[in-house]
């Protein structure tokens, strides 16, 4: 840490002043920083936040969400009554956002074991469990099958069918579940809807009072709301500046262990298959990179034969050659090898790189020709020669290629799409960050997340070996 602090405020001055020069360094050095940290922390500070969140556009620094309150609407034989249920779960008033799986993990029972009366019809409503219990009532009181058909009957059907009779076998909170179940009037369908806690002034009194709001961030002047202590009341209105809303910190974890798990909803890759696949591509890619780009420089530099230049340059003019316009053929020689599909066809086509050949042999060509006729005559043969002289010595250079082909084998996604495509398997990392965003269905909450998972491993290896990377490419070709 003292060493970055001292580099940090060294100066071209005497006795610690600025000069012009100190302050255009300071000034590049601030604005590299804020373009390479402001886009990650933007990334990061939204990938932990909800999907509702990032769909509301919500331009809110921290994953925030506002104090919630359950606003639920009971019809029967009184009419439609509106009261506020306060102290309900997040799960609970997001239910229909929730997958199946996740619905899966809640606890209902527990949920409702201590609920009852009016409370307790509008949540079996909202949490779809009319049907449940209506249909375990026909079976157990083995009512007639038409029960299930009722509601999609014509009004002649259901006429000819004595309902009474039915109801009349059963309790009265059975009859007002089957009721419920079957949508006859004036049994419409229960609600429960998710509202913001405010605080404002009563329009009338000027007392302070809490009520629901639809959302605490609007554009309008004036906002409809309901007393929550009184919410049969007559809707009142609000002026929106005189609204008091709690905001809490909700960080949205689940945005990166579900995918992760497999559980993501509307997600058909596995993400831990895809680290497994782009691990295994960017080590065994990278090994191969390093021995025949480090073969074919010890050749270019230590031997002399005829074609050598010849070799190099065109060795150099494919670095001249777009990626594009290469795309094809590497697409038809993926296939013509039986590649495609496998992640074979993403390590081997891009095995020797011109620019890991070039930097190696300028690093090659600063190794004595002297050690090698030493090992020459010492009967050593050329392989050895390779692998036990030029090798270690030519180790700065290989790390700093290493580094640099971890961070282009991680990140490629170009060569992914034209080998494994059309097989998820085998996707990679970058490929699968592309399925979290469909035609019908978007999934940002994940995909953002699953991009701070990807950054992690590229941003280590620069961080921790950058060193390797300056030394070697500093030394290329000094001698």
């Amino acid at each position: 840490m003292s060493a970055v602090w001292t580099f940090l405020t060294r100066t071209q001055g005497r006795h610690g002043s600025l000069t012009l020069t100190d302050y255009a360094a300071y000034a590049y050095l601030f604005l590299g920083f804020l373009l390479i940290f402001v886009p990650v922390s933007w990334i990061a500070l939204n990938s932990v936040k909800s999907a509702f969140q990032l769909e509301k556009q919500d331009l809110s620094i921290l994953p925030t969400d506002y104090e919630r309150v359950g606003r639920g609407t009971l019809n029967g034989p009184d009419g439609r009554e509106i009261f506020i249920i306060s102290s309900l779960p997040d799960w609970v008033l997001n239910w229909s956002d929730l997958s199946a799986p996740e619905k899966a993990a809640q606890d209902v029972d527990a949920l409702l074991e201590g609920v009852e009366g009016r409370e307790l019809y509008v949540l079996r409503s909202h949490l779809g469990l009319v049907p449940i219990y209506a249909r375990a009532i026909i079976d157990e009181r083995s009512l007639p099958d038409w029960l299930i058909r009722y509601s999609s009957m014509a009004p002649d059907a259901r006429e000819a069918l004595d309902l009474n009779a039915v109801l009349a076998q059963l309790d009265q909170e059975e009859q007002r579940v089957m009721l419920e179940y079957l949508g006859v009037d004036p049994y419409k369908a229960n609600r429960l809807v998710s509202q913001v806690l405010v605080s404002a002034p009563d329009p009338d009194t000027g007392e302070i009072k809490q009520y629901s709001v639809a959302s605490a961030t609007t554009r309008q002047e004036v906002v409809s709301a309901r007393a929550v202590d009184d919410p049969q009341a007559k809707v009142a209105r609000i002026p929106a500046e005189s609204m008091v809303a709690t905001q809490v910190i909700r960080p949205a974890w689940n945005n990166y262990s579900e995918p992760l798990t497999g559980t993501a909803f509307g997600v058909n890759v596995d993400f831990a298959t895809c680290i497994t696949n782009s691990v295994l591509a960017t080590v065994i890619a990278t090994l191969l990179t390093l021995l025949i780009n480090s073969m074919a420089a010890f050749a270019l530099s230590k031997y002399q034969f005829r074609g050598q230049t010849f070799f190099f340059i065109v060795i150099l003019a494919t670095l001249m050659v777009p990626a594009t316009i290469t795309l094809v053929g590497v697409f038809k020689a993926i296939n013509a090898t039986g590649l495609a599909g496998s992640i074979w066809g993403v390590i081997i086509p891009g095995a020797a790189t011109p620019a890991g050949v070039f930097l190696l042999r300028q690093y090659m060509l600063t190794i004595p020709e002297e050690l090698l006729e030493a090992a020459r005559m010492d009967a050593a043969s050329e392989w050895k020669v390779y692998w036990r002289i030029v090798l270690p010595l030519a180790l700065p250079a290989l790390a700093a290629l290493g580094i640099l082909s971890v961070i282009w084998r991680w990140n490629d996604l170009i060569l992914p799409m034209l080998a494994v495509a059309t097989t998820k398997e085998a996707y990679t990392i970058q490929l699968c960050l592309l399925e979290f965003r469909g035609e019908h269905l978007s999934q940002e909450h994940y995909r953002l997340a699953m991009t701070m998972v990807s950054l992690i491993p590229t941003t280590l290896v620069f961080v921790f070996l950058q060193r390797y990377i300056t030394t070697g490419i500093a030394n290329t070709g000094i001698k």
